[in-house]
């Protein structure tokens, strides 16, 4: 039942998302000019060629880099929250988002010789991944990955990738300034139908490999030993859940940016929802968010129109009192019946 409210609510938030915006388009025409392009119906006499381009052109692959977006970042978030075994865990906590970050400032800052020639959203791409690699290499001990270890290299390495992001802010140029600011705070404005391939197949193919290895995920939450206890082997699970989650996240980032708080929160509404099983979680996250990010993105295309706000200063603004909210309701000691 809930998996279904969820698919409609989707359908919904996609709909409202390509419909609103500086020119209002009517949901029928909306509807009409996907099933045209998609090829379900034949083309409409007299349909305005504009509306077309503005529907499909413009406003459906912004949809759907939010939705691919949000499912991705709420994986991903599910998954570090579980590898670490901490309820703040989410793509920053490993290094990810502030490597992708430097990756791309540089590019604008300095210009792409700087990075080999890269495209931004390749250096965005490799800088992710190679801020990983450090947080991978000093969080391990003994074969194995240790939460707090993880936890604190994680930490060390963003704050020391960010300090170079921010020198690099301090000595851009006027006009490099806007484009910064979006990019290290997240916009899924200017996408592309070339920028979806990549995170649809990474998100999709990974998703369905932890779905199938939910079991151990679940064993994975009671620690370590027992997990070795189990016959897993510890270590190379854990290897692999970060390297998918890395893959995941920075084909992500490298195309929508630094979009914060929605890998933090939309897990742990999940288990609100369903409980602690990650199968269900996981399933329930993609949905989560791939409802969330486009009426956040909603949201940055109206609240100050005909001016964009980044994405992510939408989602920590809601998404931060509502944490809040989430840790005093499930703080609550329950109430005694009789």
């Amino acid at each position: 039942m809930l998996v279904t409210v969820l698919l409609v609510a989707t359908v919904a938030a996609a709909t409202l998302s390509v419909s609103v915006g500086s020119v209002g388009v009517p949901v029928g025409t909306v509807w009409q000019v996907v099933a045209t392009r998609t090829g379900l119906t034949d083309p409409v006499a007299g349909a305005d060629p504009v509306v077309d381009q503005i529907v499909w052109s413009v406003r459906v692959p912004r949809t759907v880099l939010a939705m691919l977006a949000g499912a991705g970042l709420s994986v991903a978030g599910a998954v570090i929250q579980t590898v670490v075994r901490n309820p703040l865990g989410d793509p920053y906590l490993i290094g990810i988002v502030p490597g992708a970050g430097l990756g791309a400032v540089t590019v604008i800052v300095a210009g792409s010789a700087a990075v080999g020639g890269l495209s931004l959203s390749a250096a965005a791409f490799a800088g992710g991944l190679l801020a990983f690699a450090v947080v991978f290499l000093l969080g391990r001990q003994q074969g194995k990955w240790p939460p707090a270890r993880l936890v604190l290299a994680g930490v060390a390495v963003g704050y020391l990738v960010s300090s170079v992001t921010f020198f690099l802010q301090t000595i851009a140029a006027p006009n490099q300034v806007q484009r910064v600011l979006f990019w290290t705070l997240g916009s899924v404005a200017g996408a592309r139908w070339a920028d979806l391939a990549v995170p649809a197949v990474v998100i999709a193919l990974g998703t369905a490999w932890l779905v199938l290895n939910g079991r151990r995920l679940n064993t994975l939450v009671n620690g370590t030993d027992l997990a070795a206890s189990l016959g897993i082997a510890v270590g190379r699970f854990q290897l692999q859940l970060m390297a998918l989650t890395a893959l995941v996240t920075g084909s992500v980032v490298a195309v929508a940016g630094g979009i914060g708080f929605i890998g933090l929160v939309v897990p742990h509404v999940a288990r609100l929802l369903v409980g602690a099983d990650h199968r269900r979680v996981l399933v329930t996250s993609v949905l989560l968010g791939s409802v969330s990010l486009p009426l956040a993105d909603v949201a940055a295309r109206t609240l100050r129109a005909p001016a964009e706000l980044p994405i992510g200063i939408v989602t920590a603004a809601i998404g931060a009192p509502f944490f809040l909210w989430l840790l005093r309701a499930t703080s609550r000691p329950a109430r005694r019946s009789g």
